[in-house]
């Protein structure tokens, strides 16, 4: 198990289809659309073109998500990166969402892929899945 939630251990094949149907849809959505720009210009105004993995927020430093709670002036310290559904919920997206993001951001390559080299790839990501 991860930050993201995600698993390898999925021995019911439909309900993985399924799945990734609710991210697929939730990445499509109005909502979903709505938080990829507004976390695309939080990345894009960080100071420093970094981002790192496995917190929010980190000696002033964030992740893609993390990214849009200091653009917002969210208060992270309480707030569980473990907590997914709470991430969620603060953040007004869907789970499938955050965990889609959070599992770009913090797992989809290696551990020691330096934080610009994640910020340009999630900025790429964003930019993928943002709809004209």
């Amino acid at each position: 198990m991860s930050r993201s939630g995600y698993s390898d251990d999925i021995e019911d094949q439909w309900a993985a289809i399924c799945y990734r149907g609710a991210v697929t849809s939730a990445i499509k959505g109005k909502r979903g659309q709505a938080f990829l720009k507004e976390m695309l210009t939080a990345i894009e105004a960080l100071p420093e073109k970094k981002l790192i993995y496995g917190e929010l927020e980190a000696g002033g430093e964030v992740c893609a998500i993390g990214s849009v709670g200091k653009a917002r002036g969210i208060d992270m310290k309480g707030l569980d990166p473990e907590d997914i559904e709470r991430v969620a919920r603060v953040f007004g997206i869907s789970t499938a969402l955050a965990r889609e993001i959070v599992y770009m951001n913090d797992e989809y390559w290696p551990f020691n892929e330096t934080p610009e080299v994640r910020h340009a790839r999630m900025c790429q990501w964003i930019k993928e899945h943002i709809r004209p």
